[in-house]
């Protein structure tokens, strides 16, 4: 069965999450005096990250609200850092902290450079959309913010409209579904090896892991590896071949 549409991840895949969120921390954390309360701006990336991971894993488990996880990552990191009844902060509190860090991090919000050039060339010829663990209102005014979302608007699904997360087979299904094609007839692209590559092909796409990072981790078979999206046009052409 011929490839006919292909389905993306969001962050780390076509925008520059990671990149966004370093620059967003640290420039909220120099701002408020609270840099020097780690050993270094590294300790602090990493502080948050974690901690992120921590509860926007519970977001996605349906535990949290998104709103809910910014507010509870808020005081777990506010609490690591020292602060005096962080845990007791309110909701209205720990928004207000959120919202620094969100406005410097917006600030820095960009694609990678072969998002749209691939998104545009792709168009004429695949259906295109995204499938995201994430908060659909969110993905959408981020991808409207660097020029994306018209590309994917009309199939854009999310865990929190969806109900279940990568890489459960259910959400890439409905990823299909959006587009009105088989999962033999998806591709697939994202980032996060587990989420994304395995999740896509156990439910039956075509999987393609960008490893941006070229680590040349083993993959299993049936996973195919891009290093950028420049070279996913190519990669597509060579599986209708």
């Amino acid at each position: 069965m011929p490839i006919r549409g292909v389905l993306f991840d969001v962050d780390d895949t076509l925008f520059d999450y990671s990149g966004s969120e370093q620059t967003g921390i640290l420039a909220h954390l120099r701002h408020t005096g609270l840099l020097d309360r780690l050993p270094s701006p590294q300790a602090a990336l990493t502080l948050w990250r974690t901690v992120t991971q921590t509860h926007y894993a519970r977001f996605l488990a349906g535990e949290l609200t998104f709103r809910a996880q910014q507010h509870e990552r808020t005081r777990h990191f506010l609490t690591h850092l020292g602060e005096d009844d962080a845990r007791h902060l309110t909701d209205e509190q720990t928004a207000a902290w959120f919202a620094g860090y969100a406005a410097h991090r917006d600030a820095a919000q960009a694609a990678f450079p072969d998002a749209a050039p691939t998104l545009a060339a792709l168009a004429p010829h695949y259906r295109l959309g995204v499938v995201s663990n994430s908060d659909a209102d969110h993905q959408r005014r981020k991808l409207h913010t660097v020029g994306l979302l018209d590309h994917v608007a009309d199939a854009l699904i999310c865990s929190d409209q969806h109900g279940e997360a990568k890489p459960a087979p259910g959400i890439f299904h409905a990823g299909c579904a959006a587009l009105g094609l088989a999962p033999d007839e998806v591709a697939y692209v994202g980032d996060n090896y587990t989420l994304d590559a395995e999740g896509a092909h156990h439910a039956g796409l075509h999987a393609f892991w960008l490893d941006r990072t070229a680590c040349d981790t083993p993959v299993a078979e049936g996973i195919h590896v891009l290093h950028s999206l420049d070279a996913l046009a190519g990669a597509l052409a060579a599986r209708a071949t």
